[in-house]
């Protein structure tokens, strides 16, 4: 239960093509087709803006705010763990 067989396949692609029609449904796919290459197209131009960028830190944008401090400070000692004189 739950999977389609080859002919549930068949009968769903001829109701598709009853309702879309053959020529509507071919020119539905091609610009499917024009829509992935425009696509690769444009992520092959994105890899070649990424090359052209300058690799030398003197010429990358630098940050205008002040740096991040990231050292770790102590603000308090640690509290010692309280001891049950009760339990003795």
């Amino acid at each position: 239960m739950g999977g389609f067989s080859l002919i549930h396949w068949l009968i769903l692609g001829v109701v598709i093509l009853l309702l879309f029609g053959g020529n509507r449904f071919s020119a539905m796919m091609g610009d499917v087709a024009k829509g992935l290459k425009s696509f690769k197209q444009g992520m092959a131009d994105d890899d070649d803006k990424s090359k052209e960028r300058p690799q030398d830190p003197r010429q990358l944008p630098r940050s205008t705010s002040e740096p991040i401090d990231v050292t770790p400070r102590r603000t308090a000692d640690p509290v010692p763990p309280e001891t049950d004189d009760t339990a003795r």
